[in-house]
């Protein structure tokens, strides 16, 4: 199935102080919002397989994090402890293999969430600037970023030293960590917020949803549709499952580059 197509849009930063300044902009979570699947796991999953680390080693790792979570660590702290196998890894490999990794998602068919994606090429046919704003890191984002030409990219920075992953992360970009981010670069562009629009799906997207004028709840539990009938947000549909795992067709591509260090 063919993923859907981005509108006319400017190239990253192109032309955004003037298309920005005194006008609003489109604030969009990523995973379960633009996306079907969670960028941070079906690029984690490729990214092991391509590695040539046998199927259980995705599963014990995803289980980790799952039991953290289950046991009420906060997500902030299950978003550090994702990163923890990144360490020692190059920057400049973990973005070759992000890029081979989207394109199969491309080809595969059925990861970007069409009813999002269709609302931000509204965004920018009205040239409004679009920023992803997402948990997830630069190099699994930047190869969807290039696709949907937004202008810019909020996310979790995890730690390079050396041109390599440290497995540390300084902030999160997590709940009201969002907010904070998406207030600043609307800040430092004269975008206004009460103009502005945010998409999310999550009860920790709530502090940017309310930091704009309009939300829109895309999918969400039972509570956050409540919240948005009770504040007037617009209501998408929710994404459907990805039909089949990432590791079928998807794993262990031909064209992977070999790992820097050992699996």
């Amino acid at each position: 199935m063919a993923e859907p197509t981005p509108g006319p849009s400017a190239g990253p930063s192109a032309g955004l102080s003037a298309r920005g300044a005194g006008r609003g902009a489109a604030f969009f979570d990523v995973d379960g919002t633009l996306t079907t699947g969670t960028t941070l796991f079906r690029f984690l999953e490729y990214r092991f397989a391509a590695e040539g680390r046998p199927a259980h080693a995705y599963r014990h790792e995803r289980q980790r994090l799952r039991a953290m979570t289950s046991g009420g660590v906060p997500r902030t702290e299950t978003n550090r402890a994702y990163f923890a196998s990144y360490a020692g890894l190059d920057a400049s490999y973990v973005a070759e293999l992000a890029a081979e990794w989207f394109s199969g998602e491309l080809a595969h068919g059925g990861f970007l969430h069409g009813p999002a994606v269709a609302a931000l090429c509204e965004h920018q046919a009205a040239e409004e600037p679009v920023v992803l704003v997402s948990g997830s890191f630069p190099a699994a984002l930047a190869p969807l970023a290039r696709h949907l030409r937004v202008d810019a990219v909020l996310a979790t920075e995890p730690e390079i030293v050396g041109g390599r992953y440290s497995g540390r992360v300084h902030t999160p970009m997590i709940g009201r960590a969002k907010a904070d981010a998406a207030r600043a670069w609307a800040r430092a562009r004269g975008v206004d917020l009460t103009a502005s629009t945010s998409y999310g799906d999550h009860s920790s997207d709530l502090p940017l949803l309310e930091l704009t004028g309009r939300g829109v709840l895309v999918g969400g539990d039972a509570e956050l549709r409540e919240r948005a009938r009770w504040r007037g947000w617009r209501q998408l549909p929710a994404p459907a499952p990805l039909s089949a795992p990432l590791s079928a067709p998807l794993a262990a591509p031909q064209s992977a580059p070999v790992p820097r260090l050992p699996a």
